[in-house]
């Protein structure tokens, strides 16, 4: 792409890119506050990586790892769980979207880099005050029963995302397309209850292949969320068509499902018309459901009976690095594991109990203790340091005496006891976490008891128990993870956390294109968030996977999305 081309492209897609553009030079923006900026603006990866390149002087553009000419055909074998796949729009692991997604595509995605790029969608635009955008979709698409994509696909699936029937946690992500109504029912006491949904024209369309979003209020983070894994597009007639993905899995991608068996096996073909995205290389995808044990993963891994594992524990890694023929992948992230409470139920309701606990934590240490140092310490908000909008807070520090008299005053002289509940849905470093918590706990007087729960008793009552450790994983912005969590009422807020003042922050911070402003608001939201201790938050993680040396193409994805359609073997 020419600089001219680039300058041509940039000052087309929104008026904020040639000052975004002024910031970098004067340094008040770094590199990765301006390629997400820009990029969520509308601005070409290409012509982004292009101007920070032209301005910085540096050879910005990443470069492909040089792996030779890709190859036709082979089956790739993967070890993940193989979980049940009813319904795109409720997914609540990525790895039901990992096999998902080589069958129904997303209208952006979200690269290694952390950079958000058209998909489904071939561009799009933001007006100026960031309450409209529109979408251009690509043309010539087809889905696997022969009917053409277009719009009415995308307006489909807005309608169904932000339907409070559907169940979607994506009414959190795009609240800003939703208003409160009266649902017309009653509660035990005889008040209305509301609910959100979305607003009449919220989504518009244009024509065959353009889509208009009209927001009540300005949001950025639209694009980054529409790679989001709940938000895959589904056919227009998938609920009349029986609802059930598993069943029926119609898409746009070079993948049909061949196979499909829960706990056992999933498997991909390559279809047979010419993919839109031009060329795959795999025929076939084998996902593999060796379950959740290290031992058996990394057996089969050994063994080369598979030649990608989905996620390798730390406690593996120096073993896994003395196998021949496999390379390991580090990404860093911002995945954690959250310790969080249920602010309506005792002792959690009261803030001085919630404040005492985290004043018990070194969040550092609980970073070296259960996760080896690999990653960085977090400051009890969820916001992380790889997030463009991040804003430095003062450090905390370690106060028992603090600790005693918050419980002291909360009518808890003795001390308190609970229970945490932890499933290890990612590994022993979950109740490491939490027996080093209760550890730290303990010279204020909480007690902490520590209940360890297989993984899917543990996700049958997550949104339920008053105190446990969740793991979230990775979203490009600190601003998505913030409304799909601790937003009042969205359906992921498993604190039950509501702060019309946070809300109201965080809209604000969402609403602001200046990075240093962003990062001012984007400081108070995070201030009200700790203040309020609704979690101990001790640290974002790296995360790591492994391949077999014969697999090309493969980049380790920060929410472990897998990503396979230019991925080859070379069985040499």
């Amino acid at each position: 792409m020419s600089k001219e081309s680039i300058k041509e492209e940039s000052k087309k897609v929104h008026s904020y890119v040639p000052e975004l553009c002024a910031q970098l030079r004067k340094g008040a923006v770094d590199r990765r506050e301006f390629l997400q900026t820009a990029t969520l603006l509308g601005v070409s990866a290409t012509a982004a990586y292009g101007l920070l390149g032209e301005i910085t002087g540096e050879d910005a553009v990443p470069v492909a790892k040089a792996e030779g000419t890709p190859k036709q055909g082979g089956s790739l074998k993967v070890a993940m769980e193989v979980q049940e796949m009813t319904d795109p729009a409720t997914f609540d692991w990525a790895q039901k979207s990992n096999v998902a997604r080589h069958v129904v595509e997303y209208l952006t995605i979200t690269g290694p880099d952390n950079i958000t790029r058209p998909y489904l969608a071939e561009s799009w635009e933001a007006s100026e005050d960031l309450k409209t955008w529109t979408f251009k979709l690509r043309q010539g698409i087809k889905w696997s029963n022969g009917d053409d994509f277009n719009a009415d696909d995308v307006v489909f699936n807005f309608t169904r995302w932000l339907d409070p029937e559907t169940g979607s946690s994506n009414i959190g992500l795009f609240k800003s397309m939703t208003e409160v109504t009266d649902s017309g029912k009653k509660d035990d006491d005889g008040n209305p209850v509301t609910e959100q949904r979305m607003t009449k024209g919220a989504v518009e369309k244009v024509d065959d292949h353009t889509v208009r979003l009209n927001l009540n209020q300005a949001e950025l983070s639209i694009p980054e969320n529409l790679y989001n894994y709940p938000t895959a597009i589904v056919h227009r007639r998938f609920e009349e068509e029986g609802g059930d993905f598993s069943k029926n899995p119609i898409g746009t991608g070079p993948f049909e499902l061949a196979e499909f068996s829960i706990g056992q096996q999933a498997i991909l073909r390559r279809r047979k018309e010419p993919y839109w995205g031009g060329d795959v290389y795999l025929d076939e995808i084998r996902y593999i459901d060796t379950g959740s044990d290290g031992n058996a993963i990394m057996g089969a891994l050994a063994s080369k009976q598979v030649d990608v594992v989905y996620r390798l524990d730390i406690s593996a890694l120096d073993v896994v690095e003395r196998i021949p023929g496999v390379t390991i992948h580090e990404s860093v992230t911002a995945q954690t594991g959250v310790m969080r409470m249920k602010v309506t139920e005792k002792p959690f309701d009261d803030v001085r109990v919630r404040q005492a606990l985290a004043a018990c934590c070194d969040n550092a240490k609980l970073l070296e203790l259960s996760h080896r140092n690999l990653g960085a310490v977090g400051e009890n908000h969820h916001v992380a340091e790889i997030h463009p909008e991040y804003a430095k807070l003062p450090a905390q520090s370690v106060d028992y005496d603090k600790a005693r008299k918050l419980l002291a005053d909360a009518g808890y002289p003795d001390g308190v006891e609970v229970t945490c509940n932890v499933g290890n849905t990612d590994g022993q470093w979950e109740s490491a976490q939490v027996q080093a918590m209760r550890e730290m706990a303990a010279p204020a007087g909480i007690r902490i008891n520590v209940n360890v729960m297989p993984a899917p008793q543990y996700w049958e009552v997550w949104l339920d128990a008053p105190f446990s450790l969740t793991l979230w994983t990775h979203r490009p912005l600190g601003v998505m993870i913030l409304n799909l969590a601790y937003r009042s009422g969205v359906p992921w807020n498993e604190s039950d956390y509501s702060n019309p003042e946070f809300d109201k922050a965080l809209d604000e911070a969402g609403a602001i294109l200046d990075v240093g402003e962003r990062r001012k608001a984007m400081a108070k939201v995070q201030k009200i968030l700790q203040d309020d201790a609704v979690m101990v938050q001790p640290f974002f993680r790296s995360v790591f996977t492994a391949t077999l040396d014969k697999v090309k193409g493969y980049e380790g994805h920060p929410t472990r999305y897998h990503q396979f359609n230019k991925v080859w073997l070379d069985d040499a």
